[in-house]
This record gives structure tokens, C-alpha cells and sequence, in this order.
């Protein structure tokens, strides 16, 4: 069986920093791209971040780009989100997902498996 389970979310200010985990397991984890999505209320779900087998093949929303690194220990089957500078704007639940492939999607329906979700507030 398949998990995702995403941790490190919380309440920062604007200006801080969060560092989101994702723990994997049920397959081999190395063989998957994975993402990160993220839904604010009342909004549609939207691409964040993703990254291939290769720690090189990594792709960021325009909103992110700069702000956010995307990154894998497949020793660990864990993929991360670091994110800095965070704004208001990137208050939102931010979800992992799984896909089989080389390269990660911007589409979230490419995906196979996701987590739950980890809560991602920042203050003004």
C-alpha cells in the first residue's frame, strides 16, 4: 500500500521560512517523480513544485520560482519543499504527490498517489 504523509506546516510570518517533509512508502520511491500542489481556500489546487528521479529535473510554478527548492533523499523516500520568503499569498494546504515517470507534471490527474495535506499559514 501506498503512503504519502507530508509534515512540517505551520504559522510563520511573512518574511520566514518552513521546510515541508513527505514520507514515502509502499513502492520504490527512486523510480517516481514527485510534486507538490497546494489549495487556499475558496481556490482551485495548483502546481508547485516537482522534481524527476534525478534531483536535476526539477520545475516550479512562476509564483514560487526563487523562493521554493524542491528536493529528494531516496535513501530516505522522502521528498522536500524548502520554502523561503513566504508571503500570505502562500497560506494554503500543500499536498505531495507520486507519479510514475522520469519527469514530474504540472498536471495534477498525472499523479497516482497523494497525502493528506499539511497546513501552511503565514502572516502579515
Amino acid at each position: 500500500q501506498v503512503q504519502l504523509v507530508e509534515s512540517g506546516g505551520g504559522l510563520v510570518q511573512a518574511g520566514g521560512s518552513l521546510r515541508l517533509s513527505c514520507a514515502t512508502s509502499g513502492r520504490t520511491f527512486s523510480r517516481y517523480a514527485m510534486g507538490w500542489f497546494r489549495q487556499a481556500p475558496g481556490k482551485e489546487r495548483e502546481f508547485v513544485a516537482s522534481i524527476g528521479w534525478s534531483t536535476g529535473s526539477s520545475d516550479y510554478a512562476d509564483s514560487v520560482k526563487g523562493r521554493f527548492t524542491i528536493s529528494r533523499d531516496n535513501a530516505k523516500n522522502t521528498v522536500y519543499l524548502q520554502m523561503n520568503s513566504l508571503q500570505p499569498e502562500d497560506t494554503a494546504v500543500y499536498y505531495c504527490a507520486q507519479r510514475a515517470g522520469l519527469y514530474g507534471s504540472r498536471q495534477g490527474s498525472e499523479y497516482d498517489y497523494w497525502g493528506q495535506g499539511t497546513q501552511v499559514t503565514v502572516s502579515s
